[in-house]
């Protein structure tokens, strides 16, 4: 097994730990880039917290990338062009979300990607409130981990539509921002993290559960103390927490 298989193997199943709520079933994908054009993406049918290295799918991702540049294919031409996508000796079929995670590597900057349907940020993201409430921040750290803004997609039919709709997420984060997101929030879906390591993933991951729990506590009393925007963008420039997040 590769370095970076191992990496992905060990994060996935933290993410998939039952105590940390995060997934449960065959819920959530995980995925890395090997920079040789091709990456590992979850497979259909496997659970995060008990899988192997044969619950991982290699892609390349020029070809994948390639079924979002055409028209919507069929469920059957979409699974047959993710199967012709993998690289020899890789059989296990991807996961629906496969099209996702190479927007995330590709476009988003990421070598590892964790996608995970965190039950505490459900509980914001499935309410009347969707994205609204972390829109702002509420403590240093999420900025720190989480990053200064989250990207925020739309419910979509996963898939084709909402690789694309990430993919115009990314986009649009890129534009105002200058920088792709560290946090993407799907409204009624879950949560998507994009880091440089697969420990950052993880960290992401946490931190936006974290910072779900507290969201949801403030807004059972009066609301959320938002930071002002200022502190938000000083704290996001330290050469402190630069320092930190390295």
């Amino acid at each position: 097994m590769t370095d970076t298989l191992q990496q992905l193997v060990d994060v996935s199943r933290e993410l998939g730990r039952e105590d940390r709520h995060l997934t449960i079933l065959g819920e959530g994908n995980t995925s890395a880039d090997l920079g040789d054009g091709t990456f590992y993406v979850k497979a259909s049918g496997h659970q995060l917290g008990a899988i192997g290295d044969e619950g991982f799918s290699r892609a390349r991702l020029d070809d994948v990338m390639a079924l979002l540049d055409g028209e919507q294919p069929s469920e059957e031409a979409l699974h047959e062009a993710l199967m012709t996508s993998l690289v020899a000796g890789s059989t296990a079929k991807p996961s629906i979300e496969t099209m996702m995670h190479a927007v995330c590597l590709r476009e988003g900057g990421a070598k590892f990607v964790g996608h995970t349907h965190a039950e505490s940020c459900n509980m914001i993201l499935c309410s009347m409130h969707g994205a609204e409430p972390f829109l702002s921040h509420i403590f240093p750290d999420g900025v720190v981990v989480c990053g200064a803004a989250p990207a925020v997609v739309p419910y979509c039919d996963p898939g084709f539509d909402l690789a694309a709709s990430v993919r115009r997420s990314i986009a649009n984060h890129r534009e105002k921002h200058g920088k792709p997101p560290k946090l993407i929030l799907l409204i009624n879906h879950g949560i998507v993290a994009l880091g440089q390591t697969a420990t950052e993933v993880l960290n992401i991951t946490l931190m936006a559960e974290k910072w779900a729990r507290i969201l949801f506590g403030t807004l059972c009393i009066g609301g959320p103390r938002v930071l002002p925007a200022g502190e938000v963008a000083r704290i996001d420039n330290r050469l402190d927490e630069i320092y930190r997040r390295k």
